[in-house]
This record gives C-alpha cells, structure tokens and sequence, in this order.
C-alpha cells in the first residue's frame, strides 16, 4: 500500500467511525450537552480530566468554555484537572498517580457541578479514581470512551452519561471525541446564549 492509499484509508475510517457514532449516539450526545448546559445555568463548574492524547482533549473542551468557542461571549467555569504540573506531580509522588484527579474532585468538587472524563480505554485507575471522588461529591458524570468501555462501564451511575464512541482504534476514538467536543461547545453556546 501506497503512502496516498493510507490517507484515504485513515480519511474513509474517519468518515466511517463519525456516521456510525452519529447513528447510534447522536441523542445520547443531546443529551449530554443538556446535562453540561443545565450545571452552568445553575452555577455549577465543568471539571475536565484524561491522561495522554485524552488530557489534551481534555485541556481543549476547558478552553473553548472558559475563552471562547465561535462566538463572543462570557467565559464558562471550566477546569482542566491536567494542567496544573506542580499538583500533578505533586500528588503522584507523595501518593500515587492514580490519585491526580481525585484528590482535586474532592477539594473542587461540588454536587452542582459536572465531571467530564475521556478514556479511550476505559481502564486508566486514575480515571476510575476521579469517577469514584465525583460520586462521593454527587456531581453529575459525562464519560467519553470508545472498544468496550473498559472498567469504567460497570462503575458508571445510571444517572452518569457515557458516550462510547464505536470504534476499537484509539486516533479514531479520539477524533470523535473531538468532534463530540465540539458539538458540546456549539449546543451549550447555543443553550445559553441563543442564536
């Protein structure tokens, strides 16, 4: 296979992965941006965590909300766990890595507020710990995933949301959490600040 033919395989599974989760997730996505709109209108914050590709995510949903996405518009509560480094490494040599985005949920954390989690796996302990110090804080969970939701799954409420893209390669699943995030950003805009 030539260079040009791996393009358009990654462009064709890309489009493929991105009509297959719109068939099967389109609502569940509705709904989650409802959830994230109706925790900033009732003065709640959005905490936002993930680790690798999935911080990066992460750090790029809590910047569109706290700047701007298209439109001009007041900033949006929103933090991204992942970014603060002295407490990062703070926490994961004093304790364990696994404790770097609970301890904050639970010192941030409140029951008005939304946790955002992206996991392509669904099996990083520090992403199981977060979704565990969100329920102890009763704060309302948006999970992104994708294969099979991984050790997450079983974890999650029945009040939680998970959008699990349906894809087992991990660039496709993030760039459909891109795209998710991106919608999130346009209908919350859309929810709050009208046209």
């Amino acid at each position: 296979m030539n260079l040009q033919q791996r393009i358009v395989q990654h462009f064709t599974a890309h489009v493929e992965a991105s009509q297959e989760t719109l068939l099967r997730l389109g609502d569940l996505i509705e709904t989650a941006a409802v959830q994230l709109a109706h925790c900033l209108l009732n003065d709640g914050k959005i905490l936002v965590c993930g680790n690798g590709g999935s911080a990066a995510q992460a750090q790029h949903l809590a910047s569109e909300l706290l700047n701007r996405y298209e439109r001009e518009r007041p900033g949006l509560p929103a933090i991204a766990l992942t970014t603060d480094s002295s407490t990062l490494t703070s926490i994961a040599n004093d304790y364990r890595y696994d404790e770097v985005f609970a301890k904050p949920i639970r010192a941030l954390g409140q029951e008005s507020d939304t946790l955002v989690v992206y996991t392509t796996s669904g099996n990083s302990a520090s992403i199981l710990n977060a979704v565990s110090a969100a329920h102890d804080r009763n704060m309302a969970i948006i999970a992104l995933t994708g294969r099979d939701g991984g050790a997450l799954a079983p974890l999650l409420r029945e009040t939680d949301i998970e959008i699990r893209v349906p894809a087992d390669i991990t660039a496709r699943i993030q760039e459909i959490h891109l795209l998710i995030t991106h919608c999130f950003c346009d209908l919350i805009d859309q929810q709050l600040f009208g046209e």
